[in-house]
């Protein structure tokens, strides 16, 4: 009952946004993408720089950040990251190595001993997650940007069919 509850409260506050359908869904999709990848701490940082960039929708990236990156999905994020990661890099990272960069960015340490706590893990890490993460991001962030545009343009012509109707 929760996840439907859940659910529904993102889809109003999607609904919500105004924008160009296509800056939000833009938006959206570069949520998700940085969502996906393993970049924990820096996420809301890199989101806003490339929201800046390719002039999207921030507030709709930050929220489908958050819609796919919470703590039901971090290990499962992590995981299939080293996976793909492993699969398409020459570098072997196992789970014990893992487990310490995820205890690392739960922590509540300041950012910079963070930052220090990865590097000191190895350069492998960084390149299996990060390569990892961005080629299983990219499949999920393109299909994000079809729905969510399809959702905005229909979102639109709603409530420009229900304003129309109002002003009759």
């Amino acid at each position: 009952m929760k996840f439907f509850r859940l659910g529904r409260y993102y889809y109003i506050k999607f609904k919500r946004l105004k924008g160009d359908p296509h800056s939000l869904a833009l938006g959206t999709a570069v949520g998700v993408f940085i969502g996906i990848t393993p970049t924990i701490p820096f996420h809301t940082v890199i989101i806003l720089c490339v929201a800046m960039l390719t002039r999207s929708s921030a507030i709709a990236a930050i929220l489908s950040s958050w819609l796919v990156c919470n703590p039901l999905t971090y290990l499962p994020i992590y995981y299939f990251s080293m996976v793909v990661g492993n699969f398409i890099t020459p570098f072997e990272l196992n789970w014990v190595r893992i487990k310490k960069v995820i205890t690392t960015l739960t922590s509540d340490q300041p950012l910079f001993q963070s930052i220090h706590d990865i590097g000191g893990l190895g350069l492998e890490v960084i390149i299996v997650m990060v390569f990892g993460g961005i080629v299983l991001a990219a499949p999920f962030a393109i299909a994000s940007y079809y729905f969510s545009l399809h959702l905005f343009v229909r979102i639109r012509r709603k409530t420009l069919h229900n304003t129309l109707k109002i002003n009759r």
